[in-house]
């Protein structure tokens, strides 16, 4: 019985891709923002390698360490984007050639006619916005009209704010699949979410912890497919489950932030099972990246470092577990809050396994391969295992 953990800290990028400003994205690098941070320690990741990744730039005066435990390199992405969707796929050897749409003027009459029409309900907003922001200036409307908070950012996503008490949890989710089904073809967007939210506008409106994500499918095989397809199990913890649809998982977990994530990912490893568990740890990207909170970022990693000792002492003879991101958000670049295009780092580490250090890898469907690998699978997608460098 054989074991992988992948384990995504999700936007801890490790520095500008080649093609960073294409994106408009100059000199970013979320792993050397991080390092100017006093709230940084995370002597487990920097044990296994993490500063000594190929290209990683930090603040003057930090230690990188000078040894390394685990096995590290530098991923760059080859899909065109520096979105959640695109950045998983790859990871799962799905390549995107394409840009997924965004609408940085709101989206045409044309998406919102259609959903009017569907939900029977108006629409407030209708332009790129931050979540905390919308509520506060269209919850009140809202909770008198009726109609509903779409907006966007500058991801690929359709979000649908709603007050929980003025639409029920579960018809914000429907609202959610109906704009799911119209946006499709060149309003294809990534992700339609359902963003519910309570309070009111003398106190304050706060959001719950019930986001739901309503992704598009994956257009081409997925080493998750491939593993179910081959009678293994594959175990999702966080968003995992939204991202691929459910397509190629045999059981699933949401959870309510970081801590109830590294929780539920240590339960897991004390299971019998054959097969991968991928887990996605969102509250660096959602709570901190997007919201330039470096201090907050810092401290986010350093509670996953804090843990991650124990992850490794529940590892078993064969397991591997591989630490990596999705893409990078930046909390120090202010241009935009947006995503940042970078390079992702890998760490891999298992009881059996000798350090090394492969540099940097032209995509991040590697990891799809290696797992793959792992488990004696070919893959049905361009990727080279990394376990054949070892």
């Amino acid at each position: 019985m054989k074991r992988f953990f992948i384990i995504v800290l999700d936007s801890f990028g490790c520095g500008a891709a080649p093609d960073s400003e294409a994106f408009g994205d100059y000199n970013v690098s979320t792993i050397r923002a991080v390092t100017t941070s006093a709230k940084l320690d995370v002597p487990q990741m920097k044990k296994l390698g993490l500063f000594q990744i190929e290209g990683v730039e930090v603040a003057e005066g930090f230690d990188r360490g000078t040894e390394h435990t685990g096995v590290i390199a530098r991923l760059r992405e080859r899909s065109a984007g520096k979105d959640t969707t695109i950045g998983h796929w790859e990871l799962a050897g799905v390549y995107s050639k394409d840009p997924l749409p965004t609408y940085p003027d709101g989206f045409p009459e044309e998406v919102l006619e259609a959903f009017r029409k569907a939900t029977g309900r108006g629409v407030l907003c209708n332009k790129p916005y931050s979540g905390t922001d919308v509520i506060r200036d269209y919850g009140e409307e809202h909770m008198r009209t009726g109609d509903l908070i779409v907006y966007t950012s500058a991801d690929s996503v359709f979000q649908i704010a709603a007050h929980e008490e003025i639409v029920p949890v579960e018809t914000l989710y429907e609202y959610c699949r109906m704009a799911r089904e119209i946006l499709q073809g060149r309003h294809g967007v990534g992700r339609v979410i359902a963003r519910p939210f309570l309070g009111n506008a003398a106190e304050g409106f706060t959001r719950t912890a019930r986001r739901h994500d309503f992704s598009l499918l994956p257009p081409s095989v997925t080493m998750l497919d491939q593993l179910k397809e081959a009678g293994k199990d594959v175990l999702a913890i966080g968003k995992i489950q939204d991202i691929f649809v459910g397509r190629g998982i045999t059981e699933h977990v949401y959870t309510t932030g970081n801590p109830d994530g590294i929780d539920r990912t240590l339960a897991w490893m004390d299971r019998d099972f054959d097969g991968l568990c991928f887990v996605n740890l969102v509250d660096t990207d959602m709570i901190y990246g997007h919201r330039r909170d470096i201090d907050g970022y810092a401290a986010a990693l350093t509670y996953f470092d804090q843990h991650l000792g124990a992850m490794m002492d529940k590892l078993r003879e064969e397991d591997l577990l591989l630490i990596t991101a999705d893409h990078g958000c930046d909390p120090s670049y202010t241009r935009t809050t947006d995503h940042t295009r970078e390079y992702v780092p890998m760490l891999l580490w298992g009881p059996s396994l000798h350090p090394a250090d492969l540099g940097t890898r032209s995509t991040f469907a590697d990891v799809g391969a290696t797992v793959l690998d792992y488990f004696g699978i070919t893959p049905q997608f361009e990727g080279r295992s990394m376990l054949k460098d070892l």
